[in-house]
C-alpha cells in the first residue's frame, strides 16, 4: 500500500540518497557536522544572552571547554547504555561502542553529564550555575533540533508506516563498490522507497523550535532566574518526547511490559522540572551576577569627571571675593563683612 501510495502521492518527503561524503580519503559525514552546528549555535546564542543577563564576554566560550566534552561523552554513555545488547549482546560488536560518528547520543546523558561539566566551568569563572543554564537553554534546545538533522541524513530514529503525505521515504542503501548493504556510509542508488514512515526526527525538531520560542517569551515576559528557564525548557523538552517516543519504531530498551525507557525518562524528568519550576519561583526575581564573570561597570560620563573641578573652582573663587553664597561663613565674615558693613550701616546684618 505505501509503495502504491507514493505513486499516487509524491508529496512523500524524500530522505538523502547518503550521509557521507569523501573529500580524498576523508569522510564528511552529515551527522558531525550537524552535531557541530548545533553546538556552534547554542555557544554564539548563550553567549549573547549570558552578556545581556549582566556577564563579562567570553565567559560562555570558556565554560563550553567542559560542557561540550563531557555532554558528548555522556551522550554516548546513555545511549550505549540504553541499548547495550546492539554492542554487547549476541552478535554485537562491542568495538562499535566507540564510534560515536555512526550516531547514538542520548539527550538524557549529554544533559546530565554535560551539566557536570558546567558546573566545572562555571566554578572556574564563579558563576552560578543556575544563572549560566538560564541563559544557555534557548541554544541548548536548537541545538538539538539542528542535531536532528543529523539523524535525517542517517535515515535513523524514524516512526512506524504511515499514509500521511509528509512520510518520509527510506531506501535501500548499499556499498556501491560491492553491492552489500550499507545503511549509514552507502549510497540509495535506486530512489523506490523500500518503506514510508513517521519522521519523528521532524516532529521533534519542530517542537524543539517551539519549545526555544516559548522559553524565550516566557523569559522576557515574565524576568525567569535562579535556573527557572532552564527547567522549562526541560519540562517543554520532556512533554513531547513523552508522545513523539511512542511514534518511534527504532530498537530500544524496553521496560514495565514493554515502554521504551524513554518514554519512562521522559515522564519523570518532565514531573522533576515542573517541580523544579515551582519551587524556584520561591527563591525571588532574577538574580544579579557578581564576582569576575560580572560585566565590568561602565566608566562615569567624561562631562560629570569635567564638571567637578568647576565647582570647585566657582567655590575658591567665591571664597576670595567674599560674593558666594556657597562658602564657608567664617571667611565671609573675615573677607567680605567690612565692605557690606560699610554699604548697609550693619555690621550685625552682614555677620548673619
Amino acid at each position: 500500500m505505501s509503495l502504491a501510495l507514493s505513486a499516487v502521492l509524491p508529496a512523500f518527503i524524500p530522505s538523502p540518497d547518503r550521509g557521507v561524503w569523501h573529500l580524498g580519503p576523508l569522510p564528511i559525514r552529515a551527522y558531525a557536522l550537524c552535531i557541530i552546528a548545533g553546538i556552534i549555535i547554542a555557544v554564539w546564542w548563550g553567549e549573547r544572552r549570558f552578556v545581556a543577563r549582566g556577564g563579562k564576554p567570553g565567559t560562555v566560550v570558556d565554560v563550553a571547554v567542559f560542557a561540550v566534552p563531557f555532554g558528548l561523552v555522556g551522550g554516548r554513555l546513555y545511549h550505549v547504555a540504553t541499548d547495550w545488547e546492539t554492542y554487547f549482546g549476541p552478535g554485537g560488536t562491542p568495538i562499535d561502542a566507540l564510534k560515536i560518528w555512526q550516531g547514538g547520543l542520548g539527550i538524557w546523558g549529554a544533559i546530565a553529564l554535560g551539566g557536570v561539566g558546567a558546573w566545572i566551568g562555571c566554578r572556574r569563572r564563579g558563576i552560578p550555575l543556575p544563572f549560566f543554564a538560564d541563559a544557555v537553554a534557548p541554544g541548548i534546545v536548537v541545538a538539538q533540533a539542528v542535531g536532528r538533522l543529523g539523524n535525517y541524513f542517517n535515515q535513523e530514529l524514524y516512526g512506524g508506516p504511515t499514509d500521511a503525505p509528509w512520510g518520509l521515504e527510506i531506501y535501500n542503501r548499499v556499498d556501491p563498490s560491492t553491492g552489500l548493504p550499507d545503511p549509514l556510509g552507502g549510497i540509495a542508488l535506486d530512489k523506490t522507497p523500500i518503506a514510508i514512515v513517521q519522521p519523528t526526527f521532524l516532529y521533534e525538531l519542530i517542537w524543539n523550535v517551539l519549545v526555544a520560542v516559548v522559553i524565550v517569551w516566557a523569559d522576557r515576559r515574565f524576568r525567569l532566574g535562579h535556573g527557572r528557564v532552564f527547567g522549562l525548557y526541560v519540562a517543554g523538552y520532556t512533554l513531547g518526547r513523552f508522545f513523539i517516543e511512542l511514534l518511534r519504531t527504532d530498537p530500544a530498551t524496553r521496560v514495565f511490559g514493554g515502554i521504551r525507557i524513554n518514554v519512562v525518562v521522559a515522564a519523570v524528568v518532565f514531573v522533576c522540572a515542573v517541580v523544579y519550576v515551582i519551587v524556584a519561583r520561591r527563591r525571588g526575581p532574577r538574580e544579579v551576577l557578581t564576582g569576575p564573570a560580572a560585566a565590568d561597570p561602565v566608566d562615569p560620563a567624561p562631562s560629570d569627571t569635567a564638571a567637578e573641578p568647576d565647582r570647585s573652582d566657582s567655590r575658591r573663587r567665591d571664597d576670595v571675593s567674599g560674593t558666594g553664597s556657597g562658602g564657608d561663613a567664617t571667611g565671609s565674615d573675615a573677607t567680605g563683612g567690612g565692605a557690606e558693613a560699610v554699604s548697609n550701616g550693619s555690621s550685625r546684618e552682614s555677620g548673619s
